[in-house]
């Protein structure tokens, strides 16, 4: 799940707020926890191999291994942290990390694990959650997600005794999804020519389920709703209910999660501020505060960047971790975009779903509220679809899902930064068409109507909290709400989506979607060139890189990686 810091207090009174007498409700400032190197036009270097553009894990990952085969990289972050959605931020004495909830896959030598140690140099460290990594509240029943293939089948066997046999036709389903998804992200950097070399093997290595709903997957398998919504019960994990997702996405989610969720000890900020190093060690930097306007183009071969301030930097690579949207949308000039064939493509793919987050303090410690390292999932009923469609049309209607994080528990090292304290977050779905009166807006001076509204909609999310965690009423400091307006500012998400472009099976099936483009020396990364999430978004930025340099480059690196 991925949300940001709020743009004003989810004050428990409108009137409080608009008096500030209490802390909890005074004037916002800016997180005091950032990392990277403030832009300057004089800090810059003369020269670079590449500039990348954003300081998600994409953009890391890429300029990471850019680095470790020589090439000086200039990444160009317009928030006043690195780190995309994997940055953190502090207020009022507490610490959250917005975008990072939990990772899986890395609890043992996994390929997973072992890129993370490539691009952090192993100072990446992560910390197990609880056997129970999910609780799924489905309208009155609890069900649960057991960490270990084994422990996973036999507490849904449990749980579901005449269910056995889909539950293990399922699971052989997801042993499936790992050659599959390799099929996957190879045929995004092959080019055309080679694509139709390969398609023999590539229609082999993708069964026809991959890109199937994933409803009338599971539907095949049991009738059962209720089972098929325990499968489906990390379905905001890609910000689409089972019957509008495709089913490949899905599968790469369960199975990232069969062995248990894991959090970067010291704070999802860690994630990149370990990889930084790596990139400065090759001559290059991280710049913050460095917006670029424009990707400039001369005879269809890529120039440079031109920033907000007007200057320029020349460079015949760019590689842009913006997002498809961003990219295309803001940062090419409209001739470009159209003599490149993107004007018809981008019909076929829309943004994901907007969200709200809401960000709590508390003076007690996680241990003295008795605070899991369990996510909750809350659903009003077993029909995810149906809610949401409810929820669209009708504002003042449950909420279709009400996920609830708690960092502060998963983080070994956080009573280290933040003794006597503890720290929530909650995250639900948002239309952007709701917050969209408030679009070119400045952070913090939305006005009374925005912060009545986000207020309302913060004091719902809460009651979620209170009603699953009665501990905590009556012990909050401090909180703020964060809505697409929010992940706009902060992120450059126009619409304030929360997974770029929706995993569709539409989306999935664009084969433009890749690291390369028509355009000479401009490439792509991110997630939106694969698949969502943070682990995602680094497995595109090692694609983007083989596609640049080459396989014969990138094996003997990736051999060493893997070893």
């Amino acid at each position: 799940m991925t949300c940001h810091p709020g743009d004003g207090s989810g004050s428990f009174a409108l009137a409080l707020w608009k008096t500030a007498t209490s802390p909890i409700l005074g004037m916002m400032k800016p997180s005091t926890l950032r990392i990277g190197h403030r832009y300057r036009p004089n800090r810059l270097a003369s020269n670079y191999d590449a500039i990348v553009i954003g300081s998600g894990m994409g953009g890391l990952t890429t300029a990471a291994f850019l680095s470790e085969l020589g090439w000086k990289v200039c990444v160009l972050e317009q928030h006043y942290t690195a780190g995309g959605y994997t940055h953190s931020f502090e207020r009022n004495g507490y610490e959250w990390d917005p975008g990072v909830h939990y990772i899986g896959d890395v609890g043992a030598e996994t390929r997973t694990k072992k890129m993370f140690d490539f691009v952090s140099e192993g100072q990446l460290k992560w910390a197990p959650m609880d056997p129970e990594y999910d609780r799924f509240y489905v309208g009155d029943k609890v069900f649960s997600a057991i960490a270990g293939k084994q422990a996973f089948r036999d507490n849904l066997v449990q749980t579901f005794p005449e269910e056995a046999q889909a539950i293990d036709q399922y699971l052989k389903l997801l042993d499936k999804i790992g050659s599959a998804s390799t099929a996957f992200g190879m045929e995004r950097i092959l080019r055309p020519w080679q694509r139709v070399l390969m398609w023999p093997f590539l229609r082999y290595a993708k069964p026809a389920w991959l890109y199937r709903n994933t409803y009338d997957v599971l539907s095949e398998l049991t009738d059962n709703q209720d089972l098929i919504a325990v499968l489906c019960g990390q379905w905001g994990d890609m910000g689409l209910p089972p019957k509008r997702s495709v089913f490949m996405v899905h599968a790469l989610i369960a199975r990232h999660y069969l062995y248990g969720g894991y959090y970067p000890v010291g704070g999802s900020w860690q994630i990149a501020n370990s990889i930084i190093p790596k990139i400065q060690k090759a001559g290059g930097e991280v710049f913050t505060y460095a917006s670029v306007e424009e990707i400039f183009v001369e005879d269809d071969r890529v120039k440079g960047v031109a920033m907000a301030d007007g200057h320029r930097i020349q460079c015949d690579c760019v590689i842009s971790s913006a997002g498809i949207s961003n990219t295309l949308g803001r940062l090419l000039p409209e001739y470009v975009v159209s003599s490149a064939g993107y004007t018809q493509r981008l019909q076929n793919v829309q943004p994901s779903f907007a969200h709200l987050g809401v960000y709590i303090g508390l003076k007690h410690t996680a241990e003295e509220l008795g605070i899991p390292k369990t996510n909750f999932w809350i659903y009003p009923s077993n029909d995810y679809d149906a809610a949401v469609e409810t929820f669209i049309d009708d504002e003042n209607a449950e909420f279709p899902v009400v996920y609830i994080s708690f960092p502060s528990a998963k983080d070994p090292d956080y009573q280290n930064r933040h003794p006597g304290t503890a720290t929530i977050e909650i995250v639900a779905p948002a239309p952007f068409e709701w917050f969209e009166k408030w679009q070119g807006s400045t952070w913090g001076k939305r006005g009374d109507e925005y912060e009545a509204f986000k207020a309302g909609l913060g004091e719902r999310l809460l009651a979620h909290l209170y009603d699953k965690l009665p501990q905590a009423k009556g012990k909050v400091d401090y909180y703020e709400v964060s809505t697409p307006q929010s992940t706009n500012w902060f992120s450059a998400y126009q619409y304030g989506e929360l997974y770029g472009l929706d995993h569709t099976t539409e989306r999935l099936k664009q084969h433009w979607l890749g690291p390369r483009t028509p355009i000479d020396g401009l490439w792509m990364t991110g997630q939106d060139t694969l698949t969502c999430g943070v682990t995602g978004a680094m497995m595109s930025g090692m694609l983007t890189t083989t596609a640049m340099v080459g396989m014969r480059k990138m094996w003997p690196l990736l051999k060493r990686i893997y070893a």
